[in-house]
């Protein structure tokens, strides 16, 4: 009886070591990769809750950049990586919703792959122009495109991104002949387009709202089917005459499918503290994102209708990206 009672208290404390990590969890730094360039809509929001999210959860937060591919490259990164809570993605549509639905051939399956944290919100992207490009409102620029077929081009934060689908939509719904130039992230598209070597842009208003109001770019629209609460001042596409445009980027995190559900759903509830901050929901509200609460299994959803409904958008509009 004694070595029994021996034996038992050794498999109980041999169990241990693994409850105590189970429960302590963050006991390492966590690391957010954001698919894009620094300075974009997604490396501003992945900094701007990562620092809240040290603080709540008292441990060091890391922002990686991992560019490149419309954001497949790093969403691929962390679907392979270990599920443990210690890596995190700032995905977007263009990482889980219209390279999925358009793309022949992805290196991983946009729900299957990824534990579905939580939605942050949309964005709608703005139609901008360098300062010293003569169109100075939607019709003008689409009477010019017409005119010329394939001399304007627009830069966008790369293929496969919500800006680059704005533009196709753009082209499908307009008849106007625009070209395409992808780049790898917001910041160098739109340094292009205050510098004059691309004319035009589809931007979100995150990041172009700093330089509509420094005077670098001019904004003639808005995607969105309604007006932004950042720009107030500036029409929607549709209310410049194209009728049936509404395109709004949105932003999200996600973590390797493997991680824990209660890893995921306290992600979840830090993350929504953190978005109903009224500091940090003014900084939100500046930068034109929209959030509505949703569980991990509401955000699951959307992210199946939104694969379904940019699969839609491809078939009709005929785009394919290789």
């Amino acid at each position: 009886m004694h070595r029994r009672h021996l034996l038992l208290t050794a498999l109980a404390l041999s169990h241990t070591p693994l409850a105590f990590a189970q429960d302590a969890w963050p006991s390492k730094p966590i690391r957010i990769v954001v698919p894009f360039a620094a300075g974009g809509t997604s490396d501003v929001l992945a900094r701007l809750i990562g620092e809240k999210l040290q603080v709540a959860l008292k441990q060091t937060v890391l922002v990686e950049n991992k560019a490149g591919a419309g954001g497949v490259i790093g969403a691929d990164a962390v679907a392979k990586s270990p599920g443990d809570g210690y890596t995190l993605l700032l995905g977007t549509i263009a990482s889980h919703a219209i390279n999925p639905a358009l793309q022949p051939k992805m290196p991983y399956n946009a729900v299957n792959d990824f534990a579905h944290v939580i939605l942050l919100g949309s964005i709608s992207n703005v139609l901008l122009v360098g300062a010293a490009q003569p169109y100075k409102t939607v019709p003008e620029l689409i009477a010019a495109a017409k005119k010329s077929p394939g001399s304007i081009s627009f830069a966008s934060a790369g293929q496969g991104s919500s800006q680059h689908l704005s533009g196709e939509m753009f082209k499908l719904l307009t008849g106007a002949d625009i070209t395409h130039v992808p780049y790898k992230g917001s910041a160098p598209a739109i340094q292009d387009v205050i510098g004059g070597q691309v004319p035009m842009s589809f931007e979100t208003v995150t990041v172009a709202v700093p330089h509509i109001q420094s005077g670098k770019v001019r904004a003639l629209a808005v995607t969105s089917a309604q007006r932004s609460a950042a720009l107030p001042d500036v029409p929607s596409l549709q209310e410049a005459g194209v009728a049936g445009f509404d395109v709004a980027s949105w932003q999200a995190f996600y973590a390797p499918a493997a991680t824990p559900p209660a890893i995921v759903n306290r992600l979840n509830a830090e993350i929504a503290k953190i978005l109903a901050m009224p500091d940090v929901k003014a900084r939100l509200d500046g930068l034109g994102l929209a959030h509505t609460a949703n569980t991990p299994e509401q955000f699951t959803a959307f992210g199946k209708a939104e694969i379904a409904k940019w699969t839609r958008v491809g078939k009709e509009g005929k785009v394919k990206l290789e």
